[in-house]
């Protein structure tokens, strides 16, 4: 019984060889027979069989005569030998030919030791236009991940320079100097200064000026991330090491800023435990992603950045010691806005013109006394207050000259009145100049609509906005005719009107 059973099993198993070796063949003729070519090597590359069309296609009419020789010597250019020194297939390459360029594949042939013992190739097409569509979509694709490497490395490349800096009092030299001396450094950069103060341009132009501006500046805002979220965004995290992790893992910003800057904005809020992590990855200058065992050398040059008093923050135990002489290496402060006094008009004009192109609009032009509220005012919100105002201005501003009026209403201060100037609450018509009974019909005319619109201001508050809505026409020309009024002398003194409405 036993034996018969193996006899059937050997039997069943040369069919199963059999079959196999069939497959080998009919698949190798059905090559032979729909490819352009078809050539055989052995060990020493030389040609053991080739057909007829592809020995015509290098000259030879006979193709026996090719037999024996050369792989290089039928086919120019030819790769067979390479596949027979290594082992390894050649799936898919372009041959260039006296005629057409051909597309071919070289497989490597072995026995059953698995060495190689010869390989064979096959022509596939003579006309490129047949791998038309894979080209097409190749191209395309390939098309679009250089075009998204290269959005994604503008994103990651400086804004801006130490051009960007507008100022050149004392103090702004002094940031400047110490910024420049800093780039030359690889050594970590602190900068210290109020909100606004324009501590993130400045990292910018360090990176900009230092030896790794060709790589990746990556921007971290402690204040602007969840807890829970940091460890993730600083080290990355491993395929499935939490609940909503990406299918590939998550590479985190030491990783991305690999070579570059890391800027990490906000400092004094970065949570404690998050603190150790972080001095120990600057001080071996490697990472472990959440859920991996994996190390990952990290080159990173570090940039911090803080409006908090972090001396004070390590006294009360809320900022390690050690991260901080860490960080404190190369300390820059900036001053703030009304420290740079003779920096101010030149800011204005500079960012004026910036916000102007960027919103296709003319530049207003401000009056001598809007200029000196602006150098006078305390900016507690330094830089990013005054662009908020300049572009809220620029929004806002129609036509005419920008008075000190307009910057008091959109910094929320109340102009004190010069005597003999129109008081903040608008006068009673009995107030404006009593027009003569000898007054043409033009002039009375115009002396009445001066009367109608300061009872309309009167009645807002002084507040042109509003005035000129309960009146049923629009800001601009309400202040173009109270100009008018006034230059004509039918308003006593120069008004001032709260244009924020």
């Amino acid at each position: 019984m036993m034996s018969r059973l193996r006899a059937e099993n050997r039997s069943m198993l040369g069919n199963y060889d059999a079959v196999a070796r069939r497959a080998m063949e009919s698949l190798f003729r059905t090559f032979e027979n729909f490819s352009e070519g078809t050539i055989v090597v052995d060990t020493n590359a030389r040609v053991v069989w080739i057909n007829k069309r592809y020995a015509a296609r290098f000259g030879f009419e006979d193709a026996q005569a090719a037999i024996g020789l050369e792989c290089e010597k039928v086919i120019p250019n030819s790769l067979m030998r390479q596949v027979v020194k290594t082992g390894k297939p050649i799936l898919l390459d372009i041959l260039e030919t006296p005629q057409d360029p051909m597309i071919v594949m070289r497989l490597p042939i072995k026995d059953n030791d698995g060495n190689t013992i010869g390989a064979v190739g096959f022509a596939l097409f003579d006309e490129l236009k047949s791998l038309t569509p894979l080209f097409t979509h190749y191209t395309r694709v390939r098309e679009e991940l250089m075009a998204t490497r290269h959005t994604l490395e503008q994103t990651r490349r400086a804004k801006y320079t130490f051009a960007s800096f507008v100022g050149n009092c004392p103090a702004t030299l002094e940031v400047k100097r110490m910024a420049r001396r800093a780039a030359q450094a690889d050594a970590p950069v602190l900068l210290l200064g109020e909100t606004g103060t324009g501590k993130e341009l400045l990292a910018h132009a360090i990176h900009a000026a230092s030896a790794r501006a060709g790589r990746p500046l990556v921007t971290l805002n402690m204040a602007a991330i969840p807890e829970t979220l940091l460890e993730v965004e600083f080290f990355g995290a491993a395929p499935g090491a939490y609940t909503g992790v990406e299918r590939k893992g998550r590479m985190g910003k030491f990783e991305l800023a690999d070579g570059g800057t890391l800027f990490l904005d906000e400092i004094g809020d970065m949570p404690l435990m998050l603190q150790s992590k972080l001095l120990r990855a600057l001080q071996e200058k490697e990472i472990e992603p959440i859920g991996s065992n994996r190390i990952i050398r990290s080159d990173v040059r570090i940039i911090a950045a803080t409006s908090a008093d972090l001396p004070a923050l390590v006294e009360a135990g809320k900022f390690r010691a050690d991260l901080y002489y860490r960080l404190n290496v190369l300390p820059i402060c900036l001053p703030p806005l009304r420290q740079r006094q003779p920096d101010l008009l030149p800011l204005v004009y500079a960012m004026l013109e910036e916000i102007c192109t960027r919103a296709e609009r003319d530049a207003p032009v401000l009056t001598q006394a809007a200029l000196k509220m602006l150098v006078q005012y305390d900016w507690p919100g330094n830089v990013r207050q005054l662009r908020n105002i300049l572009e809220r201005l620029v929004m806002m501003h129609d036509t005419g000259e920008v008075d000190d009026s307009t910057l008091a209403s959109l910094l929320g201060l109340r102009v004190v009145q010069d005597p003999g100037s129109l008081p903040a609450q608008p006068a009673a018509p009995e107030a404006l100049i009593q027009p003569p009974p000898e007054l043409g019909y033009a002039e009375a005319m115009a002396q009445f609509e001066a009367a109608y619109l300061v009872r309309a201001l009167a009645a807002s508050s002084g507040h042109v906005a509003r005035a000129a809505a309960s009146i049923g026409i629009s800001r601009a020309a309400l202040y173009k005719k109270l100009v008018a009024h006034r230059n004509a002398g039918r308003l006593p003194g120069r008004g001032v009107w709260n244009l924020s409405g």
